[in-house]
């Protein structure tokens, strides 16, 4: 019995798919296609895609969650480990070996951060090295959330160039090129492998105080994934050094500039690794109606309503009783709605980000709890406010009858104050579906994989393919929840 229970466990486990995550840019989601399209020609492989920032990647590849994604070197030093200067794969592997990770697919292209500015703004005001910038403190920069934040991104830049006094934007490196094309901003951060560098006349600016580390593109994996998944990953190494800059620009271009999807533009890259000649694939339709009623639709469309209903039901069974203990128990009020407050607050990548780390998993369980924690507000104080609006007199009847406390709350209090109750519940449905789309940066699916793709390539069709149907769900349950109050109060 025992070696049988080991088999099967054995066998499940060789089953498991090998796990490739990305980040949420252009370049990520196509190296992502990459690494997962060569693994499958050894076993089962899936990507999930668009998975956030570099922390949120991190804490899903400590926990397990993923077997792999692309990174940078440079990011792997400042970012992970805190290193100064440009280690070398040796000795960043040597750091990462106490931690569970490793390098060992290098894809032979260097990808930098950089400064770039508007080619006719850098040639009236003579700009050509980032540390010109001290001379301009009020033009306008546009730089990504990240960043913004990263320890090798604005903080320590500025500190660098002297660039304190100047006041960046926050934007989506997404949409920052076509802020830029438009006048609205005249500098922002971005990648050297960048398609639209050419296209929308951008000067690069030179690093001439050697800031930035090298951002050398590699795969970093858990250090057991080679010997758990030897297939799959006898095809990853195929992918060493088989990318140069330019390589990986032609990539990019062909998602950014002539729309085809991230698949097709891997696919282009994977006819070279085999050695044949290049095939490209055939040019994808982007219209929006086909982007709309694509065929993951019905995929996205379950996913979705799993994360909405599922977190739902949850928040209902917990925030009834909640709301009846603030209204039964007047000591328990400000605790309790000071702590719904207080996670009301709390930014949803944030909390998403504590979430990975407190269940050791991505996907639907931190989803799913963030969601339940949204939800639990507008129950707690609809539910609060219905009980605590029933008046007194009832009370007193009721009791006078000799009915129990609880029959009294039961058959009294609580179907008089169903209407407010009710009408919390549809407010915490209608919000979670909009909420649900953060989901995505996580792997747990639902409609905010369309608005989170449409984001890293600024394609307003793509992310209204995502828009629509969520805006089109939260009607669908505002009407649900009408009609059901409809029939579950009575009018008379």
């Amino acid at each position: 019995m025992l070696s049988a229970l080991l088999f099967c466990c054995n066998f499940a486990l060789a089953e498991k798919p090998l796990s490739i995550g990305s980040k949420r840019f252009t370049e990520a989601y196509i190296l992502g296609e990459l690494v997962q399209q060569m693994a499958a020609r050894g076993g089962p492989s899936e990507h999930k895609p668009g998975l956030g920032n570099t922390a949120i990647l991190y804490a899903a590849l400590r926990a397990g969650s993923i077997d792999a994604y692309p990174e940078y070197t440079g990011t792997i030093a400042r970012e992970i480990l805190k290193l100064e200067g440009n280690p070398s794969i040796a000795l960043l592997n040597s750091e990462l070996k106490p931690l569970g990770l490793a390098i060992s697919v290098s894809f032979g292209f260097d990808n930098s951060y950089a400064l770039g500015v508007r080619e006719v703004i850098a040639a009236r005001y003579e700009i050509r090295n980032i540390s010109d910038l001290v001379k301009h403190p009020g033009l306008k920069l546009g730089l990504s959330p990240e960043f913004l934040a990263r320890r090798d991104g604005w903080p320590g830049m500025s500190r660098t160039y002297g660039l304190a006094g100047m006041s960046p934007y926050g934007l989506e490196h997404g949409i920052a090129y076509e802020a830029l094309a438009a006048g609205r901003i005249e500098a922002v951060d971005l990648y050297s492998t960048d398609a639209k560098i050419v296209r929308h006349q951008i000067r690069v600016l030179t690093d001439d105080k050697q800031y930035f580390p090298r951002y050398e593109a590699v795969l970093l994996h858990r250090i057991e994934a080679p010997l758990r998944y030897p297939l799959q990953w006898k095809g990853i190494t195929a992918l060493q050094d088989s990318l140069d800059n330019a390589g990986m620009i032609r990539l990019n271009a062909a998602v950014e500039l002539e729309g085809r999807s991230f698949a097709q533009a891997a696919a282009l890259h994977l006819d070279a690794v085999k050695g044949a000649t290049p095939r490209p694939p055939a040019q994808e339709t982007s219209g929006f109606a086909t982007q709309l009623f694509g065929p993951d639709l019905w995929r996205l469309t379950g996913e979705h309503l799993l994360l909405v209903f599922g977190s739902l039901v949850a928040a209902i069974l917990v925030g009834l009783p909640l709301g009846v203990a603030a209204a039964r128990m007047p000591r328990l009020t400000q605790p309790i709605f000071a702590v719904m407050g207080v996670v009301q607050t709390v930014p949803s990548l944030a909390l998403l980000a504590f979430l990975i780390s407190l269940t050791h998993s991505i996907g639907l369980l931190p989803a799913m709890i963030a969601l339940f924690l949204y939800a639990l507000l507008p129950i707690v104080r609809n539910t609060h406010t219905g009980l605590v609006n029933v008046g007194r007199g009832v009370g007193h009847a009721a009791l006078a009858l000799g009915l129990s406390e609880k029959d009294k709350l039961f058959f009294i209090e609580l179907p008089i104050a169903l209407p407010t109750i009710l009408s919390g519940i549809k407010t915490s449905a209608v919000i979670n579906v909009g909420t649900a789309t953060i989901a995505a940066f996580i792997g747990a699916g639902g409609y905010g994989e369309r608005i989170a793709a449409g984001l890293a390539i600024n394609d307003t069709s793509l992310l209204l393919a995502g828009a629509i149907p969520a805006a089109i769900l939260a009607l669908a349950i505002q009407y649900f929840f009408e009609w059901l109050e409809k029939r579950a109060i009575p009018t008379h």
